[in-house]
């Protein structure tokens, strides 16, 4: 391998957030280990609920988890050193290096990053040192002036670690000319020096008419277009890496006559667990946006992860949603809560140490004898095992703090490496647990949707995620010269 001081290596910053560049980096990782490098993505800092757990029992974001996986490698921690998840108020749980450090404000985790800039430059030396090709994603803006003092996620990254930039804009929300130029000119001189060219995201339509564009943006910049990528119509097939893909997803993605209900929990996490069931022929699931009754004609209702258990559940009571989840009962529904959507349907959650939020106890759903009190060490774990019902194999991963104890779970949901998991009321309709991502287990999945009535389909969940990532690298390798990008990655400094 090289040296990892001069790994190749490229970032792609964008003028915004959503612009795209998780699913750029993924697609470019696809297509250069297709040539036979050994590439490793890397985010400095993220900021998501949607989290994966590596093999040696850490977090980091779920789109990293994606890249490394478009890599043909298992995730690390040092894969994204920096992660936030926002909980209650105005505050994060700041993950480093995979572990919880603690919580923090917007204005106290400003004061705490020039402390993690190290950590960060340590996880990225690692991974370069093990690779051909270091993909870095930046987060947010580039031009977040505001916040640039110690900055670890673009700019502030880019230079202590000697870095070229690839910017990226995304024309299908509009502006991209002006967002383009703006970000170039808030820009001080050393940091545009860094920025090697820009792509165009997310195009439709005919590419010839932005040439125009081209040569204006080169006049008010001075730098050059690398590519411009179409629209990626099949990323709804890969795991999002936050919530705000759920602002552009319809209200009811699928086309099946089983309907599943979803209320959108203000803070919803790890809500690609749905992903496999969106897939599925005869299933539509439906994201009940604030505003919206739980739809009458639902088959079940799944409550999903949380990454603040008690005020989702604050929420989810001041939306009416509760008076639905019984009613729906009353009409022979079922009801399945995952992780913090578990946690909803016992007799309490109790919150002593302000671990999510205000310290305190809150009612719980009541439709699981059971209760939770968040505390002690945070899980993380991958897991395998069955579901008991069924019989059927899952495997996923554990991320939640707490225990949630009770007469219910006696009867559990699952068995997992030898010891239970969630719990089941006693006509078996009601029922929670803690794993995460079993629903891209096939056998299990298909046995599970039978119950509610649906027609066994052939999906191959898994296979369709790789057939997914092989087309996402086929689409950029079409837009983008490789051979260019990769020569700016070999020229740093």
């Amino acid at each position: 391998m090289t040296n990892p001081a001069r790994t190749p290596a490229l970032m792609l910053q964008g003028t915004g957030s959503d612009v795209g560049k998780s699913l750029l980096v993924a697609g470019l990782a696809r297509a250069y280990t297709r040539r036979g490098l050994t590439v490793r993505p890397f985010k400095p800092q993220n900021m998501s609920n949607n989290a994966a757990v590596t093999a040696d029992g850490g977090e980091i974001g779920r789109a990293q988890a994606l890249q490394a996986r478009a890599c043909g490698v298992a995730p690390t921690t040092d894969m994204n050193p920096v992660l936030l998840k926002p909980q209650g108020g105005n505050g994060a749980q700041i993950v480093v290096q995979g572990r919880v450090v603690g919580q923090a404000s917007g204005r106290d985790y400003q004061a705490m990053k020039p402390k993690l800039l190290p950590v960060v430059l340590e996880s990225f030396a690692r991974l370069s040192a093990q690779a051909d090709l270091v993909l870095i994603e930046g987060a947010g803006s580039a031009a977040e002036v505001n916040l640039r003092a110690g900055d670890i996620a673009n700019m502030g990254f880019a230079e202590a670690a000697d870095l070229p930039v690839a910017l990226v804009g995304d024309i299908d929300r509009g502006g991209v000319i002006a967002s383009l130029v703006g970000t170039h000119a808030l820009l001080p001189p050393a940091e545009r020096a860094r920025i090697k060219g820009y792509l165009i995201n997310k195009f439709r339509g005919d590419v010839s008419l932005f040439t125009p564009a081209i040569s204006l943006l080169r006049e008010r910049t001075g730098i050059e277009c690398l590519g411009i990528v179409p629209w990626f119509a099949a990323a709804g097939s890969l795991p999002a890496e936050d919530s705000m893909a759920l602002d552009r997803a319809p209200i009811a993605a699928g086309r099946g006559r089983i309907k599943i209900a979803v209320p959108r929990l203000p803070h919803i996490a790890n809500f690609d667990d749905l992903d496999p069931l969106g897939a599925e022929p005869d299933i539509v699931v439906d994201m009940v946006a604030p505003g919206r009754a739980l739809p009458a004609d639902a088959a079940l209702v799944l409550l999903p992860g949380s990454k603040a258990t008690r005020a989702d559940l604050a929420a989810l009571r001041d939306q009416g949603w509760d008076i639905d989840i019984r009613a729906h009962i009353r009409r022979g529904g079922r009801v399945l809560g995952l992780c913090g959507g578990y946690q909803m349907l016992g007799r309490s959650v109790a919150d002593p140490d302000g671990i999510e939020g205000p310290p305190g106890e809150s009612e719980g759903l009541g439709l699981l004898d059971v209760a939770t009190v968040l505390a002690g060490d945070k899980t993380l774990r991958q897991s395998t095992g069955i579901h008991i019902p069924s019989g059927r194999p899952v495997q996923g991963y554990e991320i939640h703090i707490g225990r949630t104890e009770g007469p219910d779970c006696a009867r559990p949901l699952l068995r997992l490496d030898a010891r239970s998991d969630g719990a089941m009321g006693a006509d078996g309709r009601v029922a929670g647990c803690y794993l995460h991502g079993l629903f891209a287990a096939d056998a299990f999945r298909t046995a599970f949707l039978a119950g509610l009535g649906a027609a066994a389909s052939d999906l191959d969940f898994e296979s369709r995620v790789e057939t997914t990532l092989d087309g996402l690298a086929d689409h950029v390798a079409a837009a983008i010269d490789l051979d260019r990008f990769m020569a700016i990655a070999r020229d740093r400094g």
